[in-house]
């Protein structure tokens, strides 16, 4: 009873606008919105570095204590974890507000097989023309050349590449689709502010791939915002995002140096 009593003393929070404009902000700031700036940055010491941006190198999934495997391993589970919290806050934020945790946007296990199925057909889609367009951009100076991994030859390399290409999609796409077009409905944005909101924002925060990975990647935003308002789910679109990562991550790293088409720095 004593339990209950203190339990009904705690004031309900309510949503309000500044509530909600705070929240969001906060929730960026731990995630997306710092890596945007972070791109940025990166971004602008690329170009002010001499040489073009066709002759410089964006490095993912790289070693992070080379030499030393265990070690290695231990680092690259820590940084998958650990980038998975603003993900972990989302839903914790999501269940006070009495939205049922990411149920609400849509990432859930109600409907594993349309969304699997949904997902592999916009990968397939998005994936043929992404390489086309990163290929035309990286030729044209307008890109620097991605290498997607540099792992060491392990064998917790996959593993960690897939692992690696999941955690993206989740955090991306609950964070920059399912949660922030939550807010901004809420806020009363427009669908189009919305939509451009999101778009540009995805886009700033692979800035530092150089201008065809800000552009290729806010179109794909923008066609994810589609889809999701269509569909009403998330999950499709994790599923598309992971399965663009894992074909990049593991691709490069089978194919990198052995074929003529594809640069590597």
């Amino acid at each position: 009873m004593e339990a209950g009593r203190v339990a009904d003393a705690l004031p309900r929070e309510e949503l309000t606008p500044r509530v909600l404009r705070s929240e969001l902000l906060l929730v960026l700031a731990l995630s997306l919105g710092a890596s945007a700036v972070a791109s940025l940055i990166s971004f602008v010491g690329a170009l002010t570095r001499p040489g073009g941006l066709g002759e410089q190198a964006a490095k993912l999934n790289g070693s992070a204590a080379p030499g030393r495997p265990w070690l290695d391993l231990a680092w690259q589970l820590f940084g998958i974890t650990t980038a998975l919290v603003p993900v972990a806050l989302v839903a914790h934020l999501l269940l006070r507000e009495g939205a049922g945790g990411l149920r609400a946007v849509g990432f859930d296990r109600r409907r594993p097989w349309p969304d699997l199925g949904r997902g592999t057909l916009v990968a397939a889609g998005i994936g043929s023309a992404g390489l086309a367009f990163y290929l035309i951009a990286q030729a044209s100076g307008f890109n620097l050349t991605v290498v997607p991994e540099s792992l060491p030859e392990v064998w917790w390399k996959f593993p960690v590449l897939i692992l690696s290409a999941i955690q993206n999609s989740v955090v991306e796409e609950v964070i920059v689709v399912g949660y922030l077009l939550r807010r901004l409905d809420q806020l009363g944005w427009t669908p189009t502010a919305s939509l451009v909101t999101s778009s540009v924002l995805r886009g700033s925060y692979h800035l530092y791939q150089g201008i065809g990975g800000f552009i290729g990647n806010m179109v794909m935003g923008a066609v994810f915002v589609v889809l999701y308002r269509r569909w009403g789910r998330v999950g499709p679109l994790v599923v598309a995002h992971a399965l663009l990562d894992i074909v990049a991550f593991i691709g490069y790293a089978l194919l990198a140096g052995k074929v003529g088409w594809l640069p590597t720095a």
